[in-house]
């Protein structure tokens, strides 16, 4: 669409007068300051110390230990009566999760079981590159427990309050998905509790690899996860960060942004081509930022002209800010310590913080107070009442577009009439080719017209993450927000392509089982009896309550 058509679309908006959820909105920061940071604060503490208050009172987390808080899950499970209790879900209340929408369906009759116990690092396998963790713990530690061996996860999604059972149920991605798919691609065995009381380990190549398969995007409606191996790689000290910026049209952004990570001679295992780590930020319809990084060790980050910023500091600007200042100053590079550049974005969460607390990246904001941030959004969910919830659905974006890497400029063109939400984040991913009739494949055919980033074995995807407040908005302009959400899943659908499923659903049941392969996933809950025992994920985790539980299609 060129610049006169939307600019022509902008008049024509009608305008809407300002409310008083607007003058809430606006003024949320005056609770938030004095009173969620430091709640938020002192419950990040809480967290992290409870690793080692569990280690006092119980000694080191073991194989051992984890089988006992495992087999209390068991015959919690075991002792459920199909006839009289409900569905099980975790006992986790529905505002500690890091996910905007409610939990509704924890609102009815269900039969709660608590994972709450499994939140520690299980063991550490130096020599297969290996790390056994339970569900509950999270990024933060993670990264914390892996980076001083040398080593860390091949993806590890940045904000720290992520849980790994979230990751794996739901989604997680990172800047390195390129090389490595999605977070739970990068899972060598899933440990589950099935409906029947059982306990299982699931991998590729063993009698359960359907439940391996069909796990990711299942959120929890297949069995209950309580453990994961996952792979690890070596990692250098530092990660080398190049700032490219762009100027021009969205399709020039996206084919400068394809470009820095997919040879055109379609090379893309070769590790002198590709780097290590890959991220967009779209500041507006015509500028954006990508940055690329390599792992580098402290010698060559330490070597004269060679700049050293660690951005993790609370007095530092916020990620995305300095980014942006690569279209003023050009492309540069800078050496940052590889666990400040794993969670670049945490302490802004991205730029939503910028909403939050609207002064929070001025200089003196950061040096007093810099050291409270972020707000914990559990505590943001838990203090909003059903108004501002139902203002946030109306009138602020928060989706991520799953697209094939060929589609993105069509994508970003469509993100603009749409939602006209910036920034736009973008994160390159491989999807592994299935063929299993897993919940998200490739698109058919694509190995036979491979496209810069492809290879026979995976195709190269984009997450497109819109988060903000769309431009018409901001104009005091009408904007429904569940008829853009509409509009996307539409759009998602007629591409062959992904919703990400943290946020609001506003899609038919149908719809639903258009977009995603419901195959193997009903194949699995009937095998392992999960249909009367768990809710299909459609109910999970949408608006439109219609049709059938258990995932078939319409």
């Amino acid at each position: 669409m060129d610049q006169q058509r939307r600019g022509e679309e902008k008049r024509a908006r009608e305008k809407r007068a300002p409310s008083i959820a607007d003058f809430l909105i606006q003024f949320r920061w005056i609770v938030v300051i004095p009173v969620i940071l430091p709640l938020s604060f002192l419950f990040y503490q809480l967290v992290r110390w409870l690793p080692a208050i569990w280690t006092l009172l119980h000694g080191l987390p073991s194989e051992e230990s984890h089988r006992a808080a495992v087999e209390r899950v068991r015959r919690r499970v075991k002792q459920r009566d199909p006839q009289r209790d409900g569905l099980v879900c975790t006992a986790r209340r529905p505002w500690l999760g890091v996910a905007l929408r409610n939990a509704e369906h924890k609102r009815g009759a269900r039969y709660e079981v608590d994972l709450g116990e499994l939140r520690n690092v299980v063991w550490i396998d130096r020599r297969r590159l290996l790390i056994k963790c339970e569900p509950m713990v999270t990024m933060s530690q993670l990264s914390a427990a892996t980076l001083p061996f040398g080593v860390a996860p091949e993806v590890l999604p940045e904000l720290d309050d992520l849980t790994i059972g979230g990751v794996i149920n739901g989604y997680g991605i990172e800047g390195s998905s390129h090389i490595y798919g999605l977070f739970a691609e990068t899972c060598s065995a899933f440990e589950l509790v099935l409906a029947d009381g059982r306990v299982v380990r699931a991998t590729a190549d063993n009698e359960f690899s359907d439940l391996y398969k069909a796990v990711p995007w299942s959120h929890g409606s297949i069995g209950l996860l309580v453990g994961v191996e996952i792979r690890l790689i070596p990692v250098k000290e530092f990660m080398k960060v190049t700032y490219s910026p762009v100027v021009g049209s969205l399709a020039k952004i996206a084919e400068v942004y394809e470009d820095l990570f997919c040879p055109r001679d379609l090379d893309q295992d070769n590790p002198e081509k590709v780097p290590d780590f890959v991220e967009g930020i779209v500041y507006s319809g015509s500028t954006a930022v990508i940055t690329t990084g390599r792992y580098a060790t402290r010698e060559e980050a330490a070597r004269k002209g060679n700049v050293i910023n660690d951005f993790g500091w609370w007095w530092k600007p916020w990620f995305h800010i300095h980014a942006q200042s690569a279209l003023e100053r050009g492309t540069f590079v800078e050496y940052v310590p590889v666990r400040s550049y794993y969670h670049r974005h945490t302490r802004s969460l991205y730029w939503e913080g910028g909403l939050i607390v609207p002064m929070g990246n001025h200089p003196l904001f950061r040096l007093l107070l810099g050291w409270l941030m972020p707000p914990k959004v559990s505590l943001l969910k838990l203090t909003q009442t059903d108004g501002i919830r139902k203002y946030y659905i109306q009138r602020h974006a928060c989706q991520d577009m799953l697209v094939p890497n060929h589609k993105l400029a069509a994508c970003l063109e469509f993100c603009h009439e749409n939602f006209e939400t910036y920034p736009l984040w973008l994160c390159p991913h491989r999807l592994f080719k299935t063929e299993m009739g897993t919940m998200l494949d490739c698109e058919p055919g694509f190995s036979s017209n491979k496209q810069p980033g492809d290879t026979d074995y995976a195709q190269m995807w984009t997450d497109v993450g819109i988060w903000g407040v769309p431009g018409p908005v901001l104009r005091c302009e009408v904007w429904d927000g569940v008829q853009a959400t509409k509009n996307m899943e539409k759009w998602l659908r007629d591409s062959r392509s992904y919703q990400c499923l943290y946020a609001e659903v506003e899609q038919s049941e149908g719809e639903f089982w258009q977009m995603f392969d419901p195959s193997l996933y009903n194949a699995v809950r009937n095998k392992y009896g999960a249909e009367s025992a768990f809710m299909s994920v459609y109910y999970k985790i949408s608006n439109c309550k219609k049709g059938s539980k258990h995932g078939k299609k319409d």
